[in-house]
């Protein structure tokens, strides 16, 4: 009879409640989860970021945005308009990143993440053959814009001018508007 383990058959939710519950008794076991929690969201890489976020974006397919622009029942779609919502979709789970290491308070992390999220929108902007990026061609100009404004919310000085700096070297064509978003 094969031997099976138990932790192959949990699921998810059903690990957080384990997890959950045991840290309400054993108070090192927490302390141990918050650290190796800690330490996994330290381990930002601006230049992973920027990869995972030029890839995200260029892989915005052209004919779904075809198939979803035009007449729907409740009105009009422009190819233009719906290129924004598609752009705003593929960057949200990024957004929501930096914005939970904010929520977190790991605003080093934030900053890193903020920087690898407008390489990535730099990137695609320079670089993407994709036909999508036709439809969208104020997009990733108006999000490398909308992303510093949401980083730069209560951010500090020290921070904002190590975000400014970054930007005039990283992305002189933008530099001039750009680090007025923040």
């Amino acid at each position: 009879m094969k031997k099976y383990d138990i932790f192959d058959k949990i699921s998810p939710d059903e690990a957080l409640e384990i997890l959950r519950n045991i840290t309400k008794t054993d108070n090192d076991l927490k302390k141990k989860i918050i650290k190796l929690a800690e330490d996994l969201f330290r381990d930002v890489d601006v230049e992973k970021v920027g990869e995972d976020v030029f890839y995200a974006l260029d892989g915005i397919n052209v004919h779904e945005l075809w198939d979803r622009a035009g007449p729907k029942a409740d009105g009009y779609t422009s190819p233009e308009d719906m290129s924004v919502e598609m752009f705003e979709e593929v960057l949200e789970p990024f957004v929501q990143e930096m914005q939970r290491l904010l929520d977190l308070k790991m605003y080093q992390e934030a900053n890193l993440y903020c920087m690898g999220m407008l390489k990535g929108i730099y990137q695609y902007e320079e670089d993407s053959e994709s036909e999508f990026k036709d439809w969208a061609s104020d997009v990733p100009g108006e999000s490398f814009g909308y992303i510093l404004r949401e980083w730069g919310k209560n951010r500090n000085n020290t921070d904002k001018k190590e975000m400014k700096n970054f930007v005039k070297k990283e992305f002189p064509a933008w530099s001039k508007w750009a680090i007025n978003q923040m």
